[in-house]
């Protein structure tokens, strides 16, 4: 997904700032968008270091900024609860600036330079295929991807912990063919991601006896839709199943607004709107807009809202802890390397790799998880929600962990 300054509220340029000066009070400034976090307090044991490669700057600092700041609460939590085999982790920061050629060196600094144990990061999936080899393959490092994504990612020694086409679609699109209809139309930007999704709600879709009226593709700044919402109004549709982003997708949302289609009894739905993104566009433009993701603040689980106020204490309230930013997956993803590294005790890739192949907590946002064996994917609890007023109201959970279904 990709989204830029422009969709965010007057001010919004100041808060980033606001927000990466409070992310990084108390690291290090090295210089280059590189930042070290060094364990407080006297440790006996040379640190285990943790290398995180995220966007602090650039169009996807919305999702980059939440996923720095859980990475560095999570680690300083482990450190003041004792470390790792009695070892600190150090956090070593890298900014990839929403850019690609660029993230490459700096990942590739984190695994020969700084030389860390694993690496965390990456949010759309051009990013995680641009690192990858640098990481995993030249770099003989273990890589956790903390986003949402289109699956299909098989890469040995690389886990992903958020969710996948299947635990997006295999729940939620029976609750949106049961309290929507059965005639869909798929909006889409022109990317891997929603040209993959597509693809496995499109066979959902048709097992449960609904249909696909319409498949479109644009530009992720396409902002002229009169066309394409003319078809959905015309033809009938039910349910409008959106992967436009942001920028384009504020136009979208407005022009299917203005046409009628949530008045006339249609059904909005988009699998990575969390609380962040409700503030792209006015709440009454959306209301009704359903999503299904890991975690919403509306679950309102005693560890989640613990986790919450953490995370609020220490950040305020902008970019928000959510799930459609990937900080779900971030702080999935620190504690089940933990478990792993605590079972392995060792930080080498090889048996960290083989204990994390079935890590598993008992705690996390939206519940606990495990990653399922032969996969280096996590099963985890899905919700559907809908939002009401710019905000979003549970209307199903998951009866239990749902599989990623991938690499099976």
């Amino acid at each position: 997904m990709t989204i830029d300054d422009r969709n965010h509220p007057p001010s919004a340029s100041r808060r980033l700032f606001v927000q990466r000066a409070s992310l990084l009070s108390g690291m290090i400034a090295l210089g280059g968008g590189s930042y070290l976090l060094n364990p407080k307090g006297a440790w006996a044991a040379d640190p285990i270091k943790v290398g995180v490669a995220t966007d602090l700057t650039g169009p996807i600092s919305w999702g980059g900024i939440p996923n720095s700041q859980v990475a560095k609460m999570v680690i300083e939590q482990i450190n003041k609860n004792g470390g790792v085999l009695g070892r600190p982790l150090q956090m070593i920061l890298e900014d990839t600036a929403t850019n690609e050629q660029l993230a490459v060196t700096k990942v590739r600094k984190l695994v020969t330079q700084d030389k860390v144990d694993v690496v965390f990061g990456g949010i759309t999936s051009s990013m995680r295929n641009a690192i990858k080899d640098t990481i995993v393959n030249r770099g003989k490092t273990l890589y956790i991807y903390p986003q949402l994504y289109e699956g299909k990612e098989c890469t040995p020694y690389l886990f992903c912990t958020g969710p996948t086409p299947a635990q997006q679609c295999d729940t939620f699109i029976p609750w949106l063919i049961k309290n929507g209809g059965k005639k869909f139309y798929l909006p889409s930007a022109d990317y891997v991601w929603p040209h993959v999704l597509n693809e496995y709600a499109r066979k959902t879709i048709v097992k449960n006896g609904g249909e696909v009226i319409g498949e479109e593709y644009f530009p992720v700044d396409h902002n002229e839709y009169s066309a394409t919402v003319n078809k959905i109004m015309s033809s009938g549709v039910n349910v409008v199943f959106n992967t436009t982003i942001p920028p384009g997708v504020a136009a979208f949302f407005k022009q299917l607004n203005e046409a009628g289609f949530q008045k006339k009894g249609g059904r909005l739905a988009c699998v990575y709107y969390d609380e962040n993104t409700l503030g792209i566009t006015p709440a009454h433009e959306i209301e009704g807009l359903a999503s299904c993701l890991d975690y919403f603040k509306a679950v309102n689980d005693p560890f989640g809202n613990q986790l919450q106020a953490e995370y609020g204490k220490l950040y305020g309230e902008k970019n928000p802890f959510t799930a459609g930013s990937g900080a779900t997956g971030m702080y999935r993803g620190i504690k089940l390397w933990e478990a792993a590294v605590k079972e392995a005790k060792s930080v080498k890739r090889e048996p960290v790799a083989a204990a994390l192949d079935h890590a598993k907590i008992s705690d996390g946002p939206g519940g606990g998880c495990e990653m399922v064996p032969g996969t280096r994917h996590v099963k985890m609890n899905m919700y559907t929600a809908v939002s009401k007023g710019g905000k979003y109201e549970i209307v199903e959970k998951s009866k239990g962990p749902v599989l990623p279904a991938e690499c099976g």
